[in-house]
């Protein structure tokens, strides 16, 4: 069973039809939204601020969603839209992704940075803190820069593409624990 534990007065909240992997772990004011996959040690530490997810968003294995502390000169929230793919080993810090974007695995986003509708950040790729990324844009490098405008359609159709998977994965598990 996941790690789901209140810190500050602060309590999770999982949205319906969420799974947990058994080894995720999910700390203080975070909400997530329904129809979400938080997959194999992903973390998301909700200790020092907010950090809300949408629906239909899988952050996945080895994932990292963090925040700088409320009381900090500069504090900064994660808001996670809609319809978002979070990769393998990312790492999301006090930033805010809009609806429909992929964060490629092992890229890292960066306190109050501010992702457009309909990116994609490439694997690896750096968003330093208070960048803002227009929509329907490939972002890669270090630090990222835009390499390519996509049509809205293209981006939907990749990130719903992987949503809808992570959305079957993660029912091959529920149907494991039924047998």
């Amino acid at each position: 069973m996941a790690l789901i534990k209140s810190v500050r007065g602060k309590t999770p909240e999982i949205g319906e039809n969420t799974f947990l992997a058994e080894n995720a772990t999910i700390i203080g004011d975070v909400k997530i939204g329904k129809d979400c996959g938080i997959w194999f040690n992903a973390v998301l530490r909700g200790d020092v601020n907010t950090i809300t997810i949408g629906d239909r968003v899988n952050i996945q294995d080895g994932a990292v969603i963090h925040t700088l502390y409320d009381k900090s000169p500069k504090p900064s929230q994660t808001h996670i839209g809609n319809d978002v793919s979070v990769g393998h080993n990312a790492i999301i810090h006090g930033a805010v992704i809009e609806d429909s974007c992929l964060i490629g695995m092992g890229a890292t986003v960066l306190d109050n940075a501010h992702v457009g509708r309909g990116c994609i950040i490439a694997a690896n790729a750096l968003i330093l803190s208070n960048s803002v990324l227009e929509p329907n844009g490939i972002y890669a490098g270090v630090p990222a820069k835009r390499v390519k405008d996509i049509a809205p359609e293209q981006s939907r159709d990749i990130v719903e593409r992987t949503a809808k998977d992570y959305m079957l994965y993660a029912s091959w598990y529920s149907e494991e624990e039924n047998k």
